[in-house]
């Protein structure tokens, strides 16, 4: 009996301590489970294998074929030129005479990119120039124009582009821009402005038009093609692999840069416009624009076949070369404005860097000069009433008072000892109207040239304009201005 109770407690015994030894034995499997995994990922990871939710991602997105461009986690150098990627849109026809705008400012060999034509070159195009961005003829997107019913085949064509240059297997892409076969960009003002954003996120960048209506007819909210439309590459790559699905929802719409605003912001983006970028959306005479410039870095013009040369005694080809040549110097100050006063002949100059220079024969606040004079006409018929632009504006009124003398760029260089850049500037032409009658003011049509001097260095910060002194004694026929930073509380009034 006693042994009996003993084996039966001895039974209990050895059950107890095997659900207990089984169940820690567990723990401990499951535990070096979890730790083996771990070290799996974080020591023995390959970047060339995608996660689980990667994979899941790409089994979801199977609708298009996805593309594999990727951004090296590695480069954290600060965004360079090789980080940039161009898609230019253009025809053939139009490129005979407009491919010296994109020569003006493409680096052979440096600028990233393609112009994607309509048909192949020909003619007096081949051989194809070393001097162009290397060219691609768009795709045959016919079969899904006619399944749409596209109402523009053309601008779906030039939205399709936006697929076309990622199919290039760019990698280390930062941001992609689209512009036109005549845009004009100013590559290193582009890669300083695009640096300060973080270009791992959705970013759409791009200009409004001028011409108040251009807006309202397309919209306020969307980036006009030929200023320039920027995209951050995850919102380019997202929109590239939606771009043949957006176009099919929305066979309606017969602006490209419309259609390519509704697609991104489909995807959860919005536009966000840059000063420096100009459709010029304008006619004529856009002398008064460049003359007063935004305080922004300029990125980039547009349109100059619509318009006026902006140097006299050049034509567009040359005027546009010729602007190009300043920007070389220093694009940080280009077309910037610099007001300062002569207060002992009740003069003010007003500068616009590397272009032109203007002196009135009165004292004028900044606050008054920064607004455009308009030398230019609408894009289309004005409306009946104003307004017409989407700026302020000053009339081009024949005023002793009110009008200036104007300056335009001479010739530029760096002073003996390289510490500077001296721009002249020679007088365009007479003015043709009697000295400012206020009391103390004295004619300034005695000058012809203008030196201005400002240093080698370029500007980084545009929070404040600069300034400038003033050297010019009464009867030269020259004046000197020298740029400066402006002092703490100075007034440009």
């Amino acid at each position: 009996m006693l042994f009996s109770s003993f084996d039966s407690l001895k039974e209990k015994f050895i059950s107890i301590f095997d659900k207990y030894f089984v169940a820690n034995l567990c723990k401990i499997v499951l535990l070096s489970g979890v730790i083996l995994y771990l070290a799996s990922i974080f020591l023995f990871k390959d970047s060339n294998c995608s996660s689980y939710y990667e994979l899941l991602e790409s089994s979801n997105n199977n609708k298009s074929p996805q593309i594999s461009h990727f951004i090296s986690s590695n480069d954290t150098n600060p965004t360079n030129l090789n980080h940039i990627v161009f898609g230019l849109l253009g025809s053939e026809k139009a490129w005979h005479y407009r491919k010296n705008y994109i020569e003006s400012w493409w680096k052979p060999k440096v600028t990233r990119g393609y112009l994607f034509l309509d048909v192949p070159p020909s003619g007096n195009l081949l051989p194809w120039s070393k001097n162009s961005p290397p060219y691609k003829v768009s795709k045959n997107i016919t079969k899904l124009i006619q399944e749409t019913q596209h109402v523009a085949p053309i601008m779906a064509r030039m939205v399709h582009g936006i697929r076309e240059i990622f199919d290039q297997e760019h990698e280390g892409v930062r941001w992609l821009i689209m512009g036109d076969d005549d845009s004009i960009f100013f590559l290193e003002n582009i890669v300083d402005v695009l640096g300060k954003y973080d270009h791992n996120k959705y970013y759409y960048f791009g200009g409004q038009s001028e011409y108040i209506l251009s807006n309202f007819w397309f919209s306020f909210d969307q980036g006009f093609g030929g200023a320039g439309i920027i995209m951050s590459f995850p919102l380019a790559k997202a929109l590239a692999e939606d771009i043949e699905s957006c176009l099919r929802r929305y066979p309606f719409l017969n602006s490209a840069d419309l259609i390519t605003m509704t697609c991104i912001v489909d995807l959860g983006a919005n536009f966000s416009p840059l000063k420096g970028l100009h459709q010029f959306d304008l006619r004529g005479d856009i002398s008064g624009l460049l003359s007063s410039h935004p305080k922004a870095p300029l990125m980039s013009l547009h349109h100059f076949d619509a318009t006026s040369p902006i140097f006299p005694s050049m034509d567009r080809i040359q005027s546009t070369k010729y602007l190009m040549r300043a920007a070389n110097y220093d694009q940080s100050r280009m077309l910037q404005q610099t007001i300062c006063h002569h207060r002992s002949s009740n003069w003010t100059f007003s500068v616009s860097w590397g272009y032109s220079v203007h002196i009135y024969e009165k004292i004028m606040p900044r606050s008054h000069l920064i607004k455009p004079i308009q030398t230019f006409d609408a894009w289309v018929a004005k409306p009946d009433n104003p307004p017409y632009y989407m700026f302020n504006t000053r009339s081009a009124v024949k005023d002793s008072c009110e009008t200036p003398h104007v300056f335009f760029l001479k010739s530029i260089g760096e002073t003996w000892n390289r510490n500077e850049i001296m721009a002249t500037y020679s007088r365009s032409a007479v003015r043709r109207l009697p000295g400012c009658p206020i009391g103390g003011n004295h004619p300034a049509n005695y000058v012809n040239k203008i030196q201005v001097y400002s240093r080698r260095t370029k500007r980084t910060e545009m929070d404040r304009c600069e300034c400038c002194d003033i050297i010019h004694t009464t009867g030269s026929n020259k004046a000197q201005l020298k740029l400066r930073e402006c002092l703490t509380n100075e007034k440009i009034a």
